[in-house]
C-alpha cells in the first residue's frame, strides 16, 4: 500500500513574510529549532529559506541581517507536493532536482514541508540520515 506525502511530512509550517529581516528569521530558526521556514505573501507560498541560504545569500555577501529581507535569500524556484502525492513521488522530485525539503501544499496554500531526513526516517530508520535526523543539535 502506498504511502502518502501527509502521512510523514512536518505540518503546519512556520511562516515568514518576504519582508521579515534576514536576523529575525535566525531568530525565529533558533527559538524553534528549525532549518528551514516558508516564505509567504499572505496565503501565498513565495520561498523556501535555510539556515545555510541565510548565510550564503546573505550574510556572505556582507549584507546587514537587520535591513537585508528574507525575500533577498529564499529560493523562489519551488518544487512542491500535495499532501496526497505518495511518497515515492516526492522522493523522486527531492532527486531529481537535488532538494533536501520540500512544501507541501493543498489548494494553493501551504501545509507543510517533506524533508529528506523525514523520508529517511519513514523508509530506514538505523540509517546514518535516519539516525542523524531525529539527533538533537548539540548547543
Amino acid at each position: 500500500m502506498p504511502q502518502h506525502v501527509r502521512d510523514i511530512m512536518t505540518g503546519a509550517p512556520v511562516t515568514v513574510g518576504p519582508y521579515t529581516s534576514v536576523a529575525e528569521v535566525a531568530r525565529v530558526m533558533r527559538d524553534r529549532d528549525l532549518g528551514s521556514v516558508l516564505v509567504t505573501d499572505g496565503d501565498r507560498l513565495r520561498g523556501l529559506v535555510t539556515d545555510r541560504d541565510l548565510v550564503v545569500r546573505s550574510v556572505a555577501r556582507g549584507g546587514d541581517p537587520e535591513e537585508t529581507t528574507v525575500a533577498d535569500a529564499c529560493s523562489e524556484d519551488l518544487v512542491t507536493v500535495g499532501p496526497d502525492d505518495e511518497l515515492d513521488r516526492a522522493v523522486r522530485l527531492m532527486r531529481e532536482h537535488a532538494v533536501r525539503r520540500v512544501p507541501v501544499v493543498e489548494d494553493g496554500h501551504p501545509v507543510g514541508i517533506l524533508s529528506l531526513g523525514d523520508a529517511a526516517m519513514e523508509r530506514d530508520p538505523d540509517s546514518a540520515l535516519g539516525d542523524i535526523s531525529v539527533a538533537r543539535p548539540n548547543t
